[in-house]
């Protein structure tokens, strides 16, 4: 029900941008691999929690790799943090 309610929370946002004409932009900025030290884990320690590849995890935190919801969710899960916290950035106008 949590993470329901984050997903919500970031389709409301992304919903509220585009109809008063703000760029939107879900990005990683870095928050996965902070996330992943935080929690004293190494890439092939949460790419087993998760069940993909080490490398996918390298590509995810060098931003090379979007990863689908499901995949946000269970790392989310993974490191104890809300969708918010790990994979929404603001792009800044201007």
């Amino acid at each position: 029900m949590y993470v329901l309610h984050n997903v919500m929370y970031i389709l409301h946002k992304v919903i509220y941008m585009l109809q008063y004409g703000h760029e939107v932009m879900i990005g990683l900025n870095n928050n996965v691999k902070l996330s992943r030290i935080q929690m004293d884990l190494t890439q092939q320690q949460l790419a087993d929690l998760v069940g993909v590849t080490r490398q996918t995890i390298s590509l995810i935190e060098k931003g090379n790799y979007n990863p689908t919801l499901r995949l946000c969710l269970d790392i989310c899960h993974a490191v104890n943090k809300t969708l918010d916290a790990v994979f929404w950035e603001e792009r800044k106008d201007g």
